[in-house]
């Protein structure tokens, strides 16, 4: 099971987010708790791979952007990342593209057999090193903090060299139109590689992310094999994009 944050635990990473770092001391002081509450809080946050103890305090362990990505639409995103983790069989190779939704499938694959991912995420690999079942393929490349993310020739390079039976994709934005769109062209590259060297293709994003536009084109949602969105898209959104002949699955988060 996915462990989520407690109010506690989102305090905390407020306060990270806003001041880059912060002490065990100050927040024991501010929150009217012990110092050994505050320790074994950032001893949680830790395995949970948000944050780096150091001496006396901890400081995020991801950027500052990515951060703020993963701690919103949390209940969406896991069920998401659970459908899509169902849809994985034992012995497949698979692709992950780098993306806050994506990463979570890596934590619901624990339960497979002989899985084989190949991802230029960082994120991924923190989370799919704990199980020893899934095997791990880094892409290679240029790493970008703000996304938890390895790009360019070398990425590219290592994708157009493998074939898998599933490619999971991420957005920043996506509609009927314009289909989807990110605001990194260098992830738009990656995301079309992947496209082309797996038998499916399918689309993860939190409900949210329909209507947006973001600067890059990546490809028609119509190269999708499928969408996996949560239950909070409308639906009057869900009969636009079948009518459009978008394949889309809205999934139930657990809230």
């Amino acid at each position: 099971m996915i462990a989520e944050l407690t109010e506690r635990e989102r305090i905390i990473l407020d306060r990270l987010s806003e001041e880059g770092s912060v002490s065990v001391g100050g927040l024991a002081r501010d929150l009217g708790l012990s110092e050994v509450t505050i320790r074994g809080d950032f001893k949680v946050l830790e395995e949970k791979g948000w944050i780096n103890r150091r001496r006396g305090g901890a400081a995020p362990a991801l950027h500052r952007d990515i951060m703020e990505r993963q701690r919103v639409y949390q209940e969406q995103k896991n069920a998401i990342a659970r459908a899509a983790a169902d849809l994985v069989r034992d012995g497949d190779v698979i692709m992950i593209e780098a993306g806050t939704t994506t990463a979570l499938i890596a934590r619901y694959l624990g339960g497979k057999r002989d899985i084989h991912i190949v991802t230029n995420s960082t994120l991924v690999f923190s989370y799919a090193r704990m199980y020893p079942n899934l095997q791990i393929t880094m892409t290679g490349g240029e790493f970008r903090r703000a996304t938890e993310s390895l790009v360019g020739p070398i990425a590219l390079e290592t994708i157009g060299r493998l074939n898998v039976r599933i490619a999971f994709v991420g957005t920043d934005g996506f509609t009927l139109e314009r289909g989807m769109t990110t605001h990194i062209m260098e992830g738009a590259e990656i995301v079309k590689a992947m496209k082309a060297h797996a038998q499916t293709t399918i689309l993860t994003a939190d409900s949210s992310k329909y209507g947006r536009i973001g600067f890059s084109n990546v490809l028609p949602l119509t190269a999708m094999d499928l969408i996996l969105t949560d239950g909070d898209l409308d639906d009057r959104a869900e009969k636009e994009l079948m009518d459009g002949g978008i394949n889309i699955k809205r999934v139930r988060s657990f809230r």
